[in-house]
């Protein structure tokens, strides 16, 4: 060990600037990149409902045997319906619409039925 004190040199070389210059510009390109990216994903919501997915886990009392099947099943929760799942479930509930008016007309037409034909127990006298 020697009792020097250490000193930075004198002058940087033209090549060892132009190496630190684009060492620099790499950093700060992929900085801003990152920023871009976090700014995206602030704006379309992801890091709030992943915000608000993380403090329900932290806040559940008994904590899951599997984190990520609990940030799976509430991120499934949280995320908008699919546009062909929508349209399903107003075709089913057109279905069902059709099905409660078909039995409704089944009913009126026995009724009706009944009028015209005679009793059971008349047809098996005959």
């Amino acid at each position: 060990m020697s009792s020097a004190a250490w000193s930075p040199p004198a002058r940087i070389s033209g090549a060892s600037y132009a190496a630190v210059a684009v060492t620099m510009a790499h950093y700060k390109a992929a900085d801003s990149k990152r920023e871009q990216f976090r700014r995206y994903l602030e704006k379309s919501g992801v890091l709030d409902t992943l915000t608000k997915v993380l403090v329900a886990l932290y806040e559940e009392p008994e904590k899951p045997t599997s984190a990520l099947d609990f940030l799976k099943h509430h991120l499934g929760a949280a995320t908008p319906e699919n546009p062909e799942i929508e349209l399903l479930r107003l075709e089913l509930a057109e279905m069902k619409e059709k099905y409660e008016a078909s039995v409704e007309e089944n009913k009126k037409l026995k009724a009706k039925l009944a009028q015209y034909e005679p009793p059971q127990e008349e047809k098996r006298a005959e």
